[in-house]
């Protein structure tokens, strides 16, 4: 153990990151910047060859960052034969639910299943893909000690869920604090020499399960309290009240309230996903989580509530949804980035497009729409001018993107279904949704 430590305190350890997406690669250059060596692994040839090339994937991630790391000894690589090279072993992949909305956790146990043939003495494995109370030990614990390492002992092993924000300006990898359990107190002091160089505030728990439940609180909070603000959208909207008026007057109020804001549904990696990891776990303890599971489905009805308004809003301007053309304006999940991870903006496609409306997208930040498991899209984004804003029967504002000339879209626009709050007052070509 002390030696671990040591070549972690001393920046002769070698990191290994698998997984090179938006938790792995931040965390990469973190590493690169304090001067370490780093080896990324990820089993996508494409992403490998375009960061060795010296090329970003992500919007937010500029290509000299990853330039310079390749010039400072970065390396990428497919090959898990490497995992032998390294000191530290830090697992940043995904945790999708399946069909049935339970947890996927193929990804992390695949992943685990090629790491440990090439494991030794020393090396300490933190994983940190979001998940449910006590997979650490029951997942990757087992795993490891099926190769004869004595966890705490040979190795060591820590979980530390990831907190990335893609596109925040006031917090970074390096700034935002660092949840770390271990398995054995050997393990979490050496999870704690780990992270220390590189993130300005680690924070001990007392074990692996705190530090899974931990990430899971945090954006459980998150998706009931949104889920609390979309029910008081729908209440409000009936009594002909603007939401998002009241929630800014309630934020004026310096104690006891936090503004949540309403929106289309939810999206990205975490917070769609997270409570359904507890939720499931807590059934094996004979436990049903009415409250996280309302919110869920209050959260989850949201598009399908989007697409009603704009069927209603047409109605009334004496038009079919049906082979109205629809304009959806934003398609990732959070202003300015390039995420799209489990947005709510492709389930209102779907759903729009389902309807037999002709549903394209203005994105600035996906100018084509990707390849997605469970999407189908064969669509690219649309620039916006006064006569193509003009020219579509219907806009739904789902992703409220800096770069949109909201002025000049209300200006052209025949109707605006505003998910959002991004108009204010009353607008004839603009419905609240």
């Amino acid at each position: 153990m002390k030696n671990t430590i040591g070549r972690l305190k001393n920046k002769d350890a070698v990191i290994g990151i698998v997984g090179l997406g938006y938790v792995g690669l931040p965390l990469m250059l973190r590493y690169n910047e304090e001067k370490y060596k780093v080896v990324g692994f990820d089993i996508d040839v494409r992403k490998v060859k375009t960061l060795m090339e010296g090329h970003s994937y992500i919007e937010h991630i500029p290509a000299a960052h990853i330039n310079n790391a390749v010039k400072t000894g970065f390396e990428a690589t497919t090959d898990f034969k490497r995992i032998s090279e390294v000191d530290a072993i830090i697992i940043c992949v995904p945790t999708p639910l399946n069909k049935y909305r339970e947890p996927d956790l193929s990804f992390v146990t695949d992943t685990v299943d090629a790491i440990v043939p090439y494991m030794k003495k020393g090396q300490v494995m933190s994983l940190e893909s979001t998940t449910y109370p006590g997979t650490t030990d029951e997942e990757l614990k087992t795993r490891i000690e099926k190769q004869g390492l004595i966890v705490g002992e040979d190795v060591f092993l820590v979980y530390s869920p990831e907190r990335e924000d893609p596109g925040r300006g006031d917090f970074n990898t390096k700034t935002t604090p660092k949840v770390c359990g271990g398995t054995t107190p050997n393990c979490v002091e050496v999870g704690i020499a780990l992270y220390t160089p590189v993130i300005d505030q680690v924070v001990p728990v007392s074990s692996t399960r705190a530090a899974e439940m931990t990430k899971l609180l945090e954006n459980i909070h998150r998706a009931v309290n949104i889920g609390l603000m979309n029910e008081m959208k729908i209440v409000a909207d009936k009594m002909g009240i603007d939401i998002f008026e009241v929630i800014r007057a309630a934020a004026t109020k310096p104690f006891g309230f936090t503004p949540y804001f309403p929106g289309p549904g939810l999206g990205g990696h975490c917070i769609p996903i997270d409570p359904f990891y507890l939720t499931w776990k807590a059934r094996e303890y004979g436990l049903h989580t009415r409250f996280i599971e309302t919110a869920g489905e209050i959260n989850g009805a949201m598009p399908q509530y989007v697409v009603d308004k704009a069927v209603d809003a047409l109605n009334v301007r004496e038009k079919s949804l049906k082979g109205s053309k629809v304009l959806v304006l934003g398609i990732a999940y959070k202003p300015n980035v390039d995420d799209m991870r489990e947005s709510p903006s492709v389930h209102i496609m779907e759903l729009l497009r389902a309807k037999g409306a002709l549903v394209e997208y203005s994105d600035p930040h996906v100018l084509i729409f990707p390849k997605m498991r469970e999407h189908n899209f064969e669509l690219s984004s649309v620039e916006l001018n006064p006569e193509i804003i003009a020219s579509y029967d219907c806009i739904v504002l789902a992703t409220h993107h800096k770069k949109f000339d909201f002025k000049l879209i209300q200006e052209h626009a025949k109707l605006i279904i505003d998910t959002r709050g991004v108009y204010s007052g009353h607008l004839e070509n603009v419905v609240k949704a």
